[in-house]
Order: C-alpha cells, then structure tokens, then sequence
C-alpha cells in the first residue's frame, strides 16, 4: 500500500478499510504481534506481554496501530469484552490481516484498516494524534502529542 503526504504535515497511510468506522485518538504503536487472550488483562485493558514494546500501557480509547494480531481466535473475544467494558481501542490499524483482529473489530464495532505499510509503524510513534477512516481505508496521522 502507500504513504502520501498531505497539506499541512498530515501523513496518510493507505490499507483497507475492513470495519467500517472513524475515529481519533492518540496512537499506540507497535512493531511486535499482539497477543490479546493472556497478553492484556481483560478486565483493564493493560498490555500484560512480557518484554512487549507496549507491555504496561492501557488500550482504552487509543488507535492501536500493530503489526498483527497473534494467537487464539478467543482473543476475538476478549476485544469484545474489553469493548463491553469501555476498556478497548477506539480503532486499530495493522498492516498484516488476521482473523483474531478482523472478527474482534467487527463483533465489537471497532473501525479497523489492514494493510497499512510496514514503515507506518516506524514512522507514527506512541503519543501521535492520529484518526482511522476505515471508510476510506486512511490511517491519518494528525500531530505529534
């Protein structure tokens, strides 16, 4: 896919918008895999993955950006539950598809766009204000925190 820049130092991130939906929030980003069933707390929504780059820090309301989901389709489930609970990602951004994430998001409502490049996850850091437009199939990053 690609990256375009925008007017007034907005980058664009080109993917597939896969559940429809918009949000903006301060981004999470990883360049690990993400396991979601025994790699976050489901009551919290804390990353607890050992040695993970995101190991301690919330999913609550942020744009996870990752490379990809990993494990058990359970940890569909548990994105579920954390949505129930107010405790998930406003919207996530990956660049590999995988079912645990797809099927998550789309139980839950949670916008979600694959197929983002691979240098979006070197590029948007942790703190950046970015919006998901899985309608459009944009991971845009807005500004830096």
């Amino acid at each position: 896919m690609e990256m375009h820049r925008g007017g007034f130092g907005v980058v664009s991130y080109k993917g597939k918008g896969v559940v429809a939906g918009r949000f903006r929030g301060e981004a999470l980003v990883s360049v690990k895999p993400l396991s979601l069933l025994g790699g976050v707390d489901p009551d919290t929504g804390v990353v607890l993955e050992k040695g993970h780059d995101l190991e301690g820090k919330g999913l609550a309301g942020k744009v996870l950006v990752m490379l990809q989901g990993k494990g058990s389709t359970v940890g569909s489930y548990v994105i579920y539950s954390l949505a129930k609970k107010g405790k998930a990602p406003g919207a996530i951004a990956t660049v590999k598809m995988d079912l645990m994430t797809i099927t998550g998001c789309a139980i839950s409502e949670i916008p979600l766009v694959c197929g983002i490049p691979e240098e979006a996850l070197r590029a948007l850091k942790c703190g950046d204000i970015v919006e998901v437009d899985a309608f459009q199939g944009v991971v845009r990053k807005l500004s830096r925190k």
